[in-house]
């Protein structure tokens, strides 16, 4: 017999409508510490809103009986660009992803990496105008007992704050069978359904966690992931390499001790960019492009969009002095696909490959933005035993459809519209369809990992 389990994920489908005093009218006595640290946090803090169909696992492209899901969570924004931290199982295989902000405004997201196993995704909101980020703290000097706060959808009740203390540090947590947790945050501050992917916050309105469970059926107890452990899975999800398929080749280091946090160089790869701008290990990251340096998130995004082989300006320490390093991106010159499979991991490389003018793949690159090179059902089998083989993207054309919906290198194409993609004709055959017009956009399934994640092209 299974025993029980007593957690919970914190996702829920429910929606109402909530607002935060402003407190412009307050006096000094009532603007306490807390009040001014939710004042500072609470515009960098989404409501996500998620729908997805449930139907036969064994049917995906047939048409079996299907019900339409809604569900909720919260999220931080972690760049002015619009990236996104939530937890992954907010947007697991979501078909529409939504995000609200404090303001009441609503825009479409998408994700763009994942962690399933340290349930962290991140999503990606396009708008003109900048957002505003939430200020990153440390879990490094977290005492117990110090007050703390959360923001979140809870329940549906959107912007919910609860208050409360660190009730214990490195706190182990099973959620069930194939989900668990290490060395979380745990706090007395209301956790509840739809507060997943939010932040827990110090009294400073900095960011020490991210809430991602509680126990189910008791009182105040909930849990969040460390920031500064997030912030390490954060850095890998983001890599210039994985987001935008360019590479600099340096490995570095957060070091981070309260307010003392920089980011140390480990070495650069032999002949990559790095080596060639001139970094040495024991360097400490102090900017780039005149963007302050903390921590290797910092480092990655603001390496992102960053067209290759353009020079960019990054300040280091060496011996106790400041030095100006130029730092020129180049183009990845292999896709790799990274299939998990139960403890280890599985490698395949695919190389890009350039096509005649009027190939299949050609039209495919035209159409859609992407480059694809055949997977063969061997290969996929010990993953996904449903499918039949897929088509492998090894590269994506900036501003085409494929990357504004946030396909990218290494996602394997298993399906368009209602066919199987198992080689460049049946793309082909689908974007040249003459009834395309009637089922655009057109609905892509990819497999990353181990998961199959669903979206739409929204094709000219």
């Amino acid at each position: 017999m299974k025993r029980p389990h007593f957690f919970a994920f914190l996702s829920l489908a429910c929606l109402t409508l909530a607002t935060l005093s402003s407190g412009l009218f307050a006096s000094e006595a009532r603007m306490t510490p807390l009040v001014k640290a939710v004042q500072k946090a609470q515009k960098a803090v989404v409501n996500i809103h998620t729908e997805k169909t449930a139907k036969d696992q064994d049917n995906i492209f047939g048409s079996g009986k299907a019900r339409r899901v809604t569900g909720m969570g919260t999220g931080v924004v972690i760049d002015e660009r619009g990236y996104i931290v939530t937890n992954f199982h907010v947007v697991s295989e979501v078909e529409v992803l939504e995000i609200s902000l404090a303001d009441g405004a609503h825009y479409a997201a998408r994700v763009v990496a994942f962690d399933k196993n340290k349930d962290l995704a991140v999503l990606k909101v396009d708008r003109d105008q900048p957002f505003e980020v939430m200020t990153m703290g440390t879990s490094s000097d977290l005492m117990l007992g110090e007050t703390v706060f959360a923001v979140g959808n809870a329940f549906g009740y959107v912007h919910t704050v609860t208050s409360g203390i660190v009730s214990y540090l490195s706190r182990d947590v099973e959620v069930n069978e194939t989900q668990s947790y290490q060395d979380l945050i745990q706090t007395d501050a209301s956790i509840n359904p739809g507060n997943s992917g939010g932040p827990l916050l110090n009294l400073d309105g900095e960011v020490i966690g991210i809430n991602v469970a509680i126990r189910a059926g008791a009182q105040r107890i909930g849990f969040a992931i460390p920031i500064d452990d997030a912030r390490n899975v954060l850095a890998d999800l983001l890599n210039t390499q994985t987001i935008s398929g360019t590479y600099h080749g340096l490995a570095t280091e957060d070091k981070k001790n309260g307010t003392d946090r920089h980011l140390v160089v480990r070495k650069p790869d032999p002949g990559s960019p790095s080596e060639e701008a001139g970094f040495q290990a024991g360097d400490v990251i102090l900017s780039v492009k005149d963007h302050t340096i903390t921590d290797r998130v910092d480092f990655e995004r603001w390496m992102l969009d960053v067209p290759k082989g353009q020079k960019m300006t990054v300040e280091v320490e060496r011996g106790g002095e400041t030095k100006t390093l130029e730092l020129a991106l180049r183009q990845s010159d292999k896709a790799t696909v990274i299939m998990a499979q139960n403890s280890h991991t599985v490698n395949k490389i695919a190389t890009p490959v350039n096509f005649d003018s009027n190939s299949p793949e050609q039209k495919v690159w035209d159409k859609l933005g992407m480059k694809l090179v055949k997977v063969p059902k061997d290969q996929i089998h010990p993953v996904h035993s449903k499918y039949n083989g897929g088509m492998v993207v090894t590269e994506v054309r900036q501003g085409s459809p494929a990357a504004k919906h946030g396909i990218r290198n290494g996602d394997i194409l298993v399906g368009l519209h209602q066919w199987e993609t198992v080689k460049s004709e049946d793309v082909a055959f689908v974007i040249e369809n003459a009834d395309l017009e009637k089922f655009n956009p057109l609905r892509f399934y990819i497999l990353r990992g181990r998961e199959v994640l669903y979206g739409y092209l929204q094709l000219k």
